[in-house]
């Protein structure tokens, strides 16, 4: 008996919306570091000649009429059948010979997820300082709020295991779906890497297609979406106890008339105070509730994770 070790069906992912300047350098690249995979590019309704210029570079094309990248990584995920799927940006601005290290640790760490760090190196133009800002910004809030340790929640450039990609449920519609998969991943306790690559800036002519501020603000909305979705003990247990201190700010100063005139001066306010308190004892008990129907939702998921059976690239044989 010897061990032979197959080879994982690589597929990689690239969704597009107007790139026909940066699709056909990411094919040729992808196609130099992991010759053997298959490259998928996944058009958003593009209005130039992505399509026509993906098709001449190779790469299976295929037209995603949801608009939005969150609607796109859906279909990808949902379409392609592979072991290990790489996820990375149509803009040629991530470093392709990066890949086989993404898919390597993956591979030999055993984990679902691993992330392509933007390291810039002076080039990344258009990895503006308000966007580094904002990505600092939300990827502590994750952090704090989900715990992990991840250091760029929002790159692009993925590696996923098979068990990932089909026990994701990929609600997002646009650019917060980098937030959904992070969350996922924490939520699910699925284990996660981090390698560091290069990030450059996009080729003259091409334009990016995030908004700074209307994103981030979208991306800030599903964090507190998530956190309420998935930590309602918590949330709830804050806005309860937020209404129950102004409750009680405005009774102190009502029971202390009482005690020393004998009245109830501002009967509305005694009303008001006694409704904020009721609605924060109320608010932590929704929380109870939804804590109760989240776990039931985590246990769903984790059986969903568990039906897809691991990557396992040794085969036994007989001579």
């Amino acid at each position: 008996m010897n061990d032979s070790y197959l080879q994982p069906r690589v597929a990689v992912l690239i969704p597009c919306y107007n790139e026909e300047i940066s699709v056909c350098k990411v094919i040729d690249d992808f196609r130099a570091a992991l010759p053997d995979a298959e490259i998928y590019v996944f058009d958003n309704n593009s209005t130039d000649n992505t399509c026509t210029v993906a098709r001449s570079a190779g790469a299976t094309v295929i037209t995603a009429h949801q608009q939005g990248k969150g609607n796109v990584v859906r279909r990808m995920f949902a379409d392609v059948d592979a072991d290990v799927y790489i996820m990375v940006d149509g803009d040629a601005t991530y470093d392709a010979s990066s890949a086989r290290a993404l898919m390597q640790a993956l591979i030999d760490q055993n984990l679902d997820m691993v992330v392509g760090c933007r390291i810039d190196e002076g080039e990344a133009e258009n990895y503006r300082p308000g966007h580094r800002w904002g990505n600092q910004l939300l990827t502590r809030s994750v952090s704090t709020i989900f715990g992990g340790e991840f250091t760029d929640m929002l790159s692009g450039y993925r590696a996923f295991s098979r068990r990932f990609v089909k026990s994701f449920p990929a609600l997002a519609k646009g650019f917060e779906i980098e937030t959904e998969l992070t969350i996922h991943a924490l939520e699910l306790r699925m284990p996660y890497g981090e390698i560091q690559t290069r990030y450059g800036a996009r080729l003259e002519g091409s334009v990016s297609k995030l908004s700074t501020y209307k994103d981030g603000f979208r991306i800030l909305c599903t964090i507190m979406r998530f956190y309420m979705t998935e930590r309602p003990v918590h949330f709830f247990s804050l806005i309860g106890g937020l209404l129950a201190c102004v409750s009680l700010l405005l009774f102190f100063p009502i029971l202390a008339h009482y005690v020393n005139a004998g009245d109830v001066p501002r009967l509305p306010t005694a009303i008001l105070s006694f409704g904020l308190l009721l609605a924060g004892l109320l608010s932590f008990l929704c929380g109870l509730i939804l804590d109760n129907v989240t776990r039931g939702r985590h246990e769903m998921k984790r059986l969903a994770y568990l039906s897809v059976p691991r990557l396992d690239l040794r085969r036994r044989h007989a001579q």
